[in-house]
């Protein structure tokens, strides 16, 4: 079956999300590992309404965090992109850039190669001024992506959709503008 990337890196295609991505996208929200940094994992249920929020998103604003497949063998390895955050701190409202990737595939430089790739596509493409990437404060690995994509940390914040989980609630914010892109 042909795929229809939104666009491609070295590796990996960035699309939005079908119905036929739940089973993989539900396991990978419930590996206890890949979640490590949240508060909980996710039931199948939550799973497809974390894909339908991701499609009104990209309906709305032509991005969001993209099922992003191997090129090599078309596996769904998790999601890359980016997304409109509205939630209240001194950085937002903004455009984040996340992802969230299957164990089996860390390790690779596929996080930092679509997350370059997204940052690419956001300012050559959608003509953001600057993108912005969280994660708490515990999360190395994310914050390693960070910097070797280039961003740099601006500062500590609670993060506010998190009071109920103090564990997770202390985060970083990571920001890269377009001109030093």
């Amino acid at each position: 079956m042909k795929k229809d990337y939104i666009f491609k890196s070295k590796r990996l295609g960035f699309r939005n999300w079908t119905k036929n991505d739940l089973n993989e996208f539900a396991k990978l929200n419930a590996d206890l590992e890949v979640m490590e940094h949240f508060p909980k994992t996710l039931t199948e249920k939550e799973s497809a309404e974390l894909i339908e929020c991701f499609q009104k998103h990209f309906k709305n604003n032509g991005y969001t965090y993209f099922a992003t497949e191997t090129l090599e063998n078309k596996e769904l390895i998790g999601f890359i992109g980016l997304a409109f955050q509205e939630y209240k701190t001194e950085f937002t409202p903004a455009v984040d850039m996340g992802w969230r990737l299957k164990k089996n595939v860390w390790g690779n430089g596929f996080a930092t190669e679509g997350a370059k790739k997204c940052l690419e596509f956001g300012f050559n493409e959608l003509n953001l001024e600057k993108v912005i990437a969280t994660c708490t404060e515990q999360n190395s690995k994310s914050e390693n992506v960070m910097k070797k994509i280039g961003m740099e940390k601006i500062g500590e914040f609670k993060h506010p959709e998190l009071k109920e989980y103090p564990e997770y609630e202390k985060c970083i914010c990571y920001e890269i503008n377009k001109n030093v892109w």
